[in-house]
């Protein structure tokens, strides 16, 4: 593997770890314990998070998701284990997006817009249960990035 595809491969396992940690305490920690709130707390909760995830968390995921396609682009001059296996990243990078902003981006604006507001969305226990439903496929998504992107840097 080229020193080029090695380091985009470790810049994309950064940025991808940090979404994966990210996600994998949602998951884990954040679920089941939001589930033990009333639904003010839960929006007031989740409202700021988001306010501070949809602002920061852009900065790994876009580091992550371009560092997998150089890696695998890189590594495509006669290093086919290691494109593949990159290319396998950015691609579980893709389907995190799809799910990312087709359902969970839209419920944390509807909960920053309430916490802004300090209102309590009607719906905002089926909006928490829509996100929750979703949060362990993203977090499995993005620790088989880092696996596969791992993959690349010792085949």
């Amino acid at each position: 593997m080229t020193l080029l595809a090695q380091l985009a491969a470790l810049l994309a396992i950064v940025g991808t770890g940090i979404v994966y940690g990210t996600d994998a305490f949602c998951a884990l920690v954040q679920r089941p314990a939001l589930a033990r709130v009333d639904d003010p707390a839960l929006t007031a909760v989740m409202g700021n998070v988001h306010r501070y995830g949809d602002r920061r968390m852009p900065v790994p995921a876009i580091i992550g998701i371009i560092a997998a396609a150089a890696a695998a682009l890189a590594a495509v001059a006669g290093q086919t284990a290691q494109s593949v296996a990159a290319g396998a990243a950015f691609v579980l990078w893709v389907g995190w997006m799809v799910l990312y902003l087709r359902i969970s981006a839209p419920i944390n604006r509807t909960f920053t817009a309430a916490a802004d507001n300090h209102e309590t969305p009607a719906n905002a226990r089926a909006l928490q249960h829509d996100w929750d439903r979703i949060i362990v496929l993203r977090a499995v998504l993005q620790g088989l990035a880092v696996v596969a992107l791992g993959v690349s840097l010792i085949v």
